[in-house]
């Protein structure tokens, strides 16, 4: 029977050590904590200005208050985020495989 060739063992402390690597890590970071914190903050101020403030009682359109727009931009909201992060993580993707590339080869 052949042997089969022993596969290059991957060594993560070189990864995580790699500029690449950081760059990667320093470009999520720099994405993925303002939009977090964004999404938090919004998500937050409809319940606690319907439950402290009258503010968003006032008629908006017609009958529509301001609390029932809030609500309905958070949807809205959710979905642009949704899709700036699915935009980005392609890009974050492509950074990942060129690591990978590095490593093996």
């Amino acid at each position: 029977m052949k042997k089969r060739a022993k596969a290059k063992e991957i060594n993560y402390t070189e990864i995580v050590q790699s500029s690449q690597f950081k760059k990667l890590l320093k470009q999520k970071r720099q994405f993925i904590l303002p939009l977090s914190l964004f999404f938090f903050a919004f998500y937050f101020t409809l319940p606690v200005l319907t439950s402290y403030t009258t503010v968003l009682n006032t008629p908006a359109i017609g009958p529509i208050s301001w609390a029932w727009v809030f609500a309905f931009a958070q949807f809205i909201m959710t979905w642009v985020l949704c899709i700036l992060y699915s935009r980005r993580a392609a890009k974050f993707d492509v950074m990942v495989q060129e690591i990978k590339q590095q490593m093996r080869g």
